[in-house]
């Protein structure tokens, strides 16, 4: 079922510099992050013109639409891989207007230094949840957080991890349920509201490394592949019901109403030069995803 309305997948952009974490703009524009070029980027959907959004430094990991008009991003401080920017920066969340300065929100929770944010979304309450893996370094890894920040600036760490796993994609369901893909161990789980943890299974393949992630109007879930080059479609239980191939290094996705809109890096990051062979495409799926949410987040003045 899912296979045949999956079958069609256009490139709209090419020569991207490692995208991620799109978000779409009330003008149908598309802005997703470059990490190699240190900036968010806008990209017209039917030109497939790519333009700078807004430098940010570092290396912006993913980005989201607040309700205030503003973008909130993920910055991991400057990594890719062995990569290293030009302008590294503080592992942070910032806010950003097109065009304007970044604004950092916040650097630390609960006393704990972000060490490198990977994925953010808005929670159906107006919190904002971001992954905080760190450097993706199996052989040794950091600590693992998911961090929530209230509307009013309060933050605090909303899973804990006992052994890390490398929680990067992230996405929120309608009842307040946290969803995410872990790339060290391939699984994709789900915390609930009250805080019961379930185990989703391992992605197909022989070493899956999950990336980003949405969530369907009816409940399945999307979840991106780098190393297979596509998306994986599970039933909200886990089960794997299709594969959607992409194209190289699939990163991460966000629908606009039945249109699903991917970034693909292009490149494995194994080494310390940037490339700039990502891609922007986009995929119909019937039915579309859930409702986006939007929230802004109050910057806490310092003690």
């Amino acid at each position: 079922m899912a296979d045949k309305a999956h079958q069609d997948v256009d490139c709209v952009a090419t020569g991207l510099g490692w995208p991620e974490g799109p978000t779409v703009l009330p003008d149908g524009r598309i802005v997703l992050v470059e990490s190699y070029r240190s900036q968010l980027t806008s990209v017209d959907p039917v030109t497939g013109e790519a333009k700078r959004f807004a430098y940010v430094a570092g290396a912006p990991n993913s980005c989201v639409l607040g309700s205030d008009g503003a973008m909130y991003v993920c910055q991991n401080g400057g990594t890719t891989g062995p990569w290293r920017a030009a302008e590294m920066t503080t592992p942070s969340i910032q806010r950003v207007r097109e065009g304007g300065e970044a604004e950092i929100i916040l650097t630390e929770v609960e006393g704990i230094r972000l060490n490198g944010p990977n994925d953010l979304v808005f929670a159906p309450d107006g919190r904002l949840l971001f992954s905080d893996p760190g450097t993706y370094d199996p052989r040794n890894p950091d600590p693992s957080y998911i961090f929530s920040i209230a509307p009013d600036g309060r933050a605090r760490v909303a899973v804990r991890f006992d052994t890390p796993t490398f929680p990067n994609g992230l996405a929120m369901e309608s009842d307040g349920s946290i969803v995410w893909a872990e790339s060290y161990t391939g699984h994709v789980c789900r915390q609930r509201p009250d805080g019961h943890r379930e185990d989703l299974g391992k992605l197909p393949g022989d070493n899956p490394v999950p990336d980003g992630m949405k969530i369907g109007a009816d409940g399945r879930l999307y979840v991106t592949d780098i190393v297979a080059n596509g998306i994986h479609v599970l039933s909200p239980s886990g089960q794997a019901e299709a594969f959607i191939p992409c194209a190289k290094a699939t990163t991460n996705c966000v629908f606009d109403g039945e249109t699903l809109w991917v970034t693909n890096a292009g490149v494995i990051a194994e080494g310390t030069e940037a490339s700039y062979g990502g891609t922007l495409t986009r995929v119909h799926v019937p039915g579309g995803g859930l409702p986006t949410y939007l929230g802004s987040i109050a910057v806490r003045p310092v003690a």
